[in-house]
């Protein structure tokens, strides 16, 4: 009987790595925005993930372009060794073309790597639309820290907005909209934040 489960987990896992690496070659619908990227750089496809990534500069029209320093240790993937900070005005929005009564996962990706040479990581605040998403630390999460949502689109039109919330710069490394059955993972209410993960599995490879 342990022996069928064992083989029936070993199931559930390969299918779902399968549906994930399937997804990663259709990216019907996709946006992948390397924020701060310059559009001469743009497009291109990060090897791990095998996802495709465009410059962020069609999307917003405010903030500045910054490249993180080396840490030892840490190896990021591409997207998130340049980023986009806001040094001007308190609330700075993304503004992205979506399909309506559609369901999404939203991932926004920050990483601070000290920019600036200040070594001064910010806290400020994340937005969908007029609605607070998270606050974002870095201050406490020096590494960076990746938020993700689920949200059911109930316009063509979807906003992300940073928002200062004190005397630091608020900075993104990369923003991801995925479309989803919406059947699955379904809001009665707002949206759905996610909280934590866990794989079943022992391999390293990365699942998407």
């Amino acid at each position: 009987m342990k022996s069928l489960r064992r083989l029936f987990l070993s199931f559930l896992i390969l299918s779902f790595c399968i549906f994930n690496f399937l997804q990663a070659q259709d990216q019907q619908g996709f946006i992948n925005l390397d924020c701060g990227l310059e559009a001469n750089e743009s497009p291109y496809t990060e090897p791990t993930t095998k996802l495709t990534f465009t410059s962020d500069s069609d999307f917003i029209k405010t903030g500045k372009s910054g490249r993180i320093q080396n840490v030892p240790g840490l190896d990021y993937i591409r997207p998130y060794t340049v980023l986009r900070y806001f040094p001007d005005g308190v609330r700075n929005c993304y503004t992205l073309s979506v399909v309506q009564d559609t369901n999404y996962l939203i991932v926004a990706m920050f990483t601070y790597g000290n920019y600036d040479n200040l070594d001064t990581p910010p806290k400020f605040d994340l937005y969908l639309g007029p609605n607070i998403w998270t606050t974002v630390d870095l201050q406490r999460k020096v590494n960076g820290t990746r938020e993700e949502l689920i949200h059911i689109s109930r316009s063509t039109s979807l906003q992300v907005c940073l928002v200062k919330t004190g005397t630091t710069t608020p900075v993104i490394s990369a923003l991801e909209l995925r479309p989803l059955r919406n059947d699955i993972y379904i809001p009665q209410s707002g949206s759905l934040k996610n909280r934590f993960r866990v794989y079943l599995t022992d391999s390293r490879d990365i699942v998407r």
